[in-house]
């Protein structure tokens, strides 16, 4: 488990598109080899391109993958990984070898293979990701104290942390967003994001809900907690204590004055009893 890390500053997020592409980078991308990773041969050099599948991969920390190498080498002399991931098994066919990866922790790694052709090698590169989806998100009951909310969502073991936004939603629409992306830990990590919204009476009664969303270039992985409800009766502790504090005190000037009362009627009780006594 890692360690606990508040929150409090407000970070504006800004998504980036990957998408599209000039007639220029589609001329570049035609020039490239099937694997996507070569280019084409010259005439003086041997015709073969060389790929990697998957290309990318995201595993939880501790996973293993197995990575294919192939080529359209007729005749590979020789075939490599290179990776500084701890490697398992190899097994090998007409043009392809496999390649397992084991106890994968780091968030990222490359990963590539190489195939040597007629005198000539060549490469072709994959991603291997490791990531922990948040085992929980909570968002406690909100907290009346005066005339604000206070929000408290809790994001349990999660990594890596450093990709991860958190975002408040109320009655479906951003009120907060928290990017933390300048934690680097390497551990899984506990969050806890705490923001204070104005009670405004359009919010009585809107619900509100907390997303943990984690951005692994090109994966996204998301969680939601269950919705609260915003309430006009949701008092904080120490307006409880106060008001429990006051009730007591009222009760106690209640009995001294009962108290004082009794005794002066006792009085006046036992001065009438005399007075009948002399009269006698």
């Amino acid at each position: 488990m890692g360690s606990l890390l508040p929150l409090s500053l407000l970070v504006l997020l800004a998504a980036a598109y990957r998408g599209g592409g000039s007639a220029r980078w589609r001329r570049a991308a035609r020039a490239q080899g099937p694997g996507g990773n070569s280019p084409e041969p010259s005439e003086t050099s041997a015709s073969f391109w060389v790929r990697v599948s998957p290309a990318f991969k995201a595993v939880p920390p501790g996973g293993s993958v197995w990575l294919n190498c192939s080529s359209s080498c007729p005749l590979p002399e020789n075939s490599s990984l290179s990776t500084r991931l701890r490697r398992g098994r190899t097994l090998s066919g007409p043009g392809w070898v496999s390649y397992e990866l084991l106890d994968v922790r780091a968030w990222s790694s490359e990963v590539r293979c190489f195939v040597t052709c007629a005198g000539e090698t060549r490469g072709a590169t994959a991603k291997i990701t490791a990531y922990k989806q948040p085992h929980s998100v909570i968002l406690d009951p909100p907290v009346l104290v005066g005339s604000e909310y206070t929000l408290r969502c809790h994001v349990t073991h999660v990594f890596p942390v450093g990709f991860l936004v958190v975002t408040l939603r109320r009655g479906g629409r951003v009120i907060y967003s928290e990017n933390l992306e300048r934690f680097t830990g390497l551990d899984l990590a506990n969050v806890t994001l705490t923001y204070t919204l104005p009670a405004r009476p359009r919010d009585f009664l809107q619900p509100v809900t907390c997303h943990a969303r984690l951005n692994l270039d090109g994966l996204v992985v998301r969680s939601s907690s269950a919705p609260m409800t915003l309430t006009v009766l949701a008092w904080s502790p120490a307006p409880k204590v106060l008001a429990s504090t006051s009730i007591a005190a009222f009760v106690g000037i209640l009995l001294v004055v009962g108290a004082t009362y009794l005794r002066k009627w006792l009085l006046m009780q036992s001065r009438g009893a005399e007075g009948v006594v002399h009269d006698r």
